[in-house]
């Protein structure tokens, strides 16, 4: 490993590790949070909330998804990043005030459509956050991009504890369904002001910045955001379409909470991967950044077994945060991990091809997956309801993850190491075995599963995953970060 490679990694791992702690607390935070709303308002009231956030979330999303990369990589490349700092807050400003104007008209009929009329004054009330949300993204971007990573990890930690808070102390006062909404609102104005301080972009200054230059790139990612959004919650908006119930819409919308995790470490991995692949690939240093993508495959595959301690695990995951009501989610949580897996692929794959300059080449990867879900979910969710739209959703995200795969060795030839791929699918049956015969009170449940996580890469390790190299460089980590380890001293 040389010595630029070792700086790249370290500076992408001591990235990951803060943008990771920030955006998982979105776990304790989230689950404290899941499990007060759902006994204080029911699978009704949850259901509800979860449809109103579903549909905003699908709206926020694909708007932030549409410049984000692009501006990670042109903040990253550019000597000045104001220029482009403005236009990009501008175009996020712009877009997502339109489009809350839209969503205020048809929240009535998608209400009506989704046959829950009560949805439609939450709908209106929450898409106020579009436009919060979208600014604080685009803020956060600029951050990653000048290499601002700390700072853009301290925003994301406001925003999930405000939230924590906000909606505790909102809900718990009897402001129900409402006051879940008016945290979120909170929470995001928390990030945005964060976000700015840290990187305070002239929002209303001339921006000379070339638009076509940034539109060659947003444009075909914008087709990747919305094919992407669109199937993120389809399982969920056809459950409901085809005959769902909202309270069956609660279970599902659970499920879907605690599937996350994988999507935690891609949105903390992904942005900080694109901004060093372009640095080396601008640099002339494509041997380095074939490597760099080759391992940021391999860490998807040595994921794998973490969807197996959740299939073994679900059960008391689910009646330790959710409750016994909410039983039902376990076993749909148990497909659905595959599936957020799968999506991190996904995504992993699309940065590398950005960063390759083939910005293209992601939609058309996933374009043939909206339609295919589709058809699943009509012919599978009457039959099998909630569990055949977990199938659904996983079978073709997986399916999608193979594509990308190809996708990227059609560009660079390389592949997800096949001996890590053997050594994974290993250590997820010892997981599996380990997990499901090691019962604990709930109240240990969460520290059996932070040593059952940490006895991963231990497997690994002692399977011959990681080279001396490796393993030398993970150990400097480890001392930089811990002061006490003793060859520190």
């Amino acid at each position: 490993m040389t010595s630029s490679a070792t700086k790249t990694n370290r500076q992408i791992l001591d990235g990951t590790v803060w943008v990771f702690l920030a955006e998982g607390l979105i776990l304790p935070t989230g689950l404290i949070t899941a499990g007060f709303l759902t006994r204080y308002l029911g699978p009704q009231g949850y259901g509800l909330f979860t449809l109103a956030s579903v549909v905003v979330a699908w709206v926020e999303w694909s708007i932030t998804s549409i410049f984000s990369r692009t501006t990670i990589k042109f903040v990253g490349e550019a000597e000045d990043w104001r220029p482009i700092g403005t236009l990009v807050v501008r175009l996020h400003l712009w877009l997502s005030v339109g489009i809350t104007a839209l969503i205020w008209l048809l929240a009535p009929a998608i209400a009506n459509g989704l046959n829950e009329p009560g949805l439609g004054q939450y709908l209106q009330l929450l898409a106020l956050d579009i436009p919060i949300f979208s600014l604080a993204s685009a803020q956060r971007n600029i951050l990653i991009g000048r290499g601002k990573f700390r700072e853009r990890a301290l925003a994301t930690a406001g925003r999930w504890i405000l939230r924590l808070v906000l909606m505790v102390l909102l809900v718990g006062a009897g402001f129900s369904v409402t006051g879940a909404i008016l945290g979120t609102l909170g929470s995001s104005l928390v990030e945005l002001a964060i976000a700015r301080y840290f990187a305070p972009t002239p929002w209303f200054q001339k921006a000379n910045f070339p638009v076509r230059s940034l539109f060659g790139y947003a444009v075909p990612l914008f087709f990747f955001a919305m094919t992407m959004r669109l199937y993120d919650k389809l399982d969920l908006v056809m459950l409901k379409v085809l005959g769902g119930s909202a309270e069956e819409a609660g279970i599902y919308g659970a499920a879907q909470n605690l599937a996350f995790i994988p999507t935690i470490l891609s949105i903390s991995f992904s942005p900080l991967l694109l901004s060093s692949l372009s640095r080396l690939i601008a640099d002339g240093n494509l041997t380095q950044a074939k490597a760099l993508a080759r391992h940021a495959l391999r860490l998807v595959v040595g994921l794998l077994p973490m969807g197996a301690i959740t299939v073994a695990t679900a059960p008391a995951i689910v009646s330790l945060i959710y409750g016994e009501t909410f039983l039902p989610t376990a076993p749909i949580l148990s497909i659905l991990i595959f599936s957020s897996l799968g999506l991190m692929m996904i995504s992993i794959g699309t940065t590398i091809l950005t960063a390759a300059a083939r910005p293209k080449s992601p939609f058309f990867v996933v374009a043939p997956l909206l339609p295919l879900a589709v058809f699943g979910h009509w012919w599978i969710v009457p039959k099998l309801h909630a569990i055949g739209a977990a199938w659904i959703t996983a079978l073709v995200a997986q399916l999608g993850a193979i594509m990308m795969v190809v996708a990227i060795y059609r560009l660079w030839q390389i592949w997800p190491p096949a001996l890590t791929l053997v050594r994974s699918l290993l250590v997820c049956g010892a997981m599996y075995a380990l997990a499901i015969h090691w019962s604990v009170p709930s109240l240990w449940l969460l520290p059996q599963l932070l040593l059952l996580a940490l006895m991963i890469p231990l497997l690994f390790l002692i399977l011959g995953e990681f080279n001396r190299k490796e393993i030398a460089f993970v150990r400097s980590m480890l001392i930089s970060y811990l002061p006490f380890f003793p060859s520190a001293k």
